[in-house]
């Protein structure tokens, strides 16, 4: 396994994998892996030739409020996980080497990007879209790979790509899960051991509401009623920023639930933001 630091060692390396002939895979992550990340690695390893991870903490999607500068940053781990599982390189650029210069030149998908996270983390996806946008180039994949957990992002991500005609297929991968359901993510360690126990209740509203469309309820605002007050019996619970049920292409809210649709949450247990999602597809009811 390569270890590449700068954009040119980064091009060079991925490069000479291209003119042999092999299928490049790409996995943009931020570090701190963990098993959802590993199933990325691990899905691109079996459907291409070289598998490249970028670990890239990206300072433009944090608002001024938020993670940024005590997001975990566990490199040498990282690292490891990489080599044990089949990475041929890791690029782990620095901010510099990202962004030069003031960035004056930014990647915007609108209307996808507005609603859920949109709302409660302004410029958020600007900087996602950003970032990706930059890594596309940089190493020119065939197929680049994302997981449903960040079911928002991941159709920002395919819809840039087919607005810019990246000559790039992304693979959306199933959401990773703790036995108790709680979806795996790196900020899954800021949370005490009672606030963990009490995120649970995320998936648990989840399935419940997947429940209640299955059984032929299509009304959002009965399901959405039944989801906070399943969160809300939380005693961690902090705050709610969202629960809604939007088409899974647009991200639209619906007034009838039909066709298929994301579940999705956002809420805090004690200081810690976690989302997640589950997607019905009501035609299969």
């Amino acid at each position: 396994m390569k270890i590449a630091k700068t954009i040119k060692s980064a091009r060079l390396i991925i490069q000479a994998a291209r003119i042999a002939g092999k299928a490049i895979g790409f996995v943009p992550t931020m570090g701190a892996l963990h098993k959802g990340h590993i199933s990325l690695i691990t899905r691109a390893a079996k459907q291409t030739d070289f598998v490249v991870v970028s670990i890239f903490v990206n300072p433009t999607q944090f608002g001024p409020n938020e993670d940024l500068t005590k997001y975990p940053r566990p490199l040498h781990k990282d690292l490891e996980i990489c080599k044990n599982n089949n990475v041929d390189v890791v690029f782990v650029p620095n901010v510099k080497e990202m962004y030069r210069k003031q960035q004056l030149t930014w990647v915007n998908v609108e209307k996808i990007s507005a609603p859920l996270c949109g709302r409660f983390r302004p410029g958020h996806f600007r900087g996602v879209a950003t970032v990706c946008a930059k890594l596309f180039n940089i190493v020119g994949p065939d197929l680049a790979y994302f997981g449903q957990k960040d079911a928002q992002q991941l159709a920002v991500i395919k819809r840039m790509v087919a607005d810019l005609n990246f000559p790039i297929k992304i693979v959306g991968c199933p959401t990773i899960r703790e036995p108790d359901g709680l979806a795996l993510s790196s900020r899954n360690q800021y949370l005490s051991e009672f606030e963990r126990k009490d995120a649970a209740s995320i998936y648990k509203s989840l399935k419940t509401a997947r429940e209640m469309i299955q059984a032929g309820d299509s009304n959002p605002k009965t399901i959405i009623a039944k989801i906070r007050n399943i969160l809300e019996a939380a005693e961690s619970l902090r705050s709610i920023d969202y629960v809604s049920i939007v088409d899974h292409e647009t991200f639209e809210e619906l007034s009838q639930i039909k066709g298929k649709v994301v579940i999705a949450i956002a809420a805090r247990f004690g200081s810690t933001r976690l989302i997640d999602n589950l997607i019905v597809d009501c035609r299969r009811r």
